[in-house]
């Protein structure tokens, strides 16, 4: 478990993943709408690469982040968010899985990424970011 210094800093660490995760889902949609049958020789392909390098590193100990994150605020009663923490973790994991998978192609296209995009683990990781960050962002 992430252990921070402050509510600030658990914040902060959890801020920063999700703005990868977002920024790469709003990149894949962008590429998705761009007909590629690879990633090969182009500036985007790099791009979308980078993307699924950063998402995949962002879901790894995402638990933690949030654990950390609700210690940090002191929760007395703590077993709702674990709860909570045990549905995203298999949905980060399931999201990961995809990613991994993704990347590993030899050619990425437009229709992988887009199938990527509308997969339900993508849509429940994402799903599952918003609600967590509204609730711990209500509770500073």
């Amino acid at each position: 478990m992430s252990t921070f210094a402050s509510v600030e800093d658990a914040r902060a660490a959890l801020a920063e993943r999700c703005e990868v995760i977002e920024s790469a889902y709003e990149f894949f949609l962008a590429y998705a709408a761009q007909g590629m049958d690879s990633d090969a020789g182009s500036a985007k392909g790099t791009q979308v690469r980078d993307f699924l390098t950063k998402s995949e590193v962002a879901l790894r100990d995402l638990a933690s982040v949030i654990t950390g994150y609700v210690q940090a605020l002191a929760v007395s009663d703590r077993a709702p968010y674990d709860d909570f923490v045990e549905v995203l973790t298999r949905d980060a994991s399931a999201a990961r899985a995809a990613i991994r998978l993704v990347l590993v192609q030899p050619a990425i296209s437009s229709q992988m990424v887009d199938n990527l995009n509308v997969s339900t683990h993508v849509r429940a990781l994402l799903t599952d970011l918003f609600l967590i960050d509204e609730i711990l962002g209500v509770r500073q």
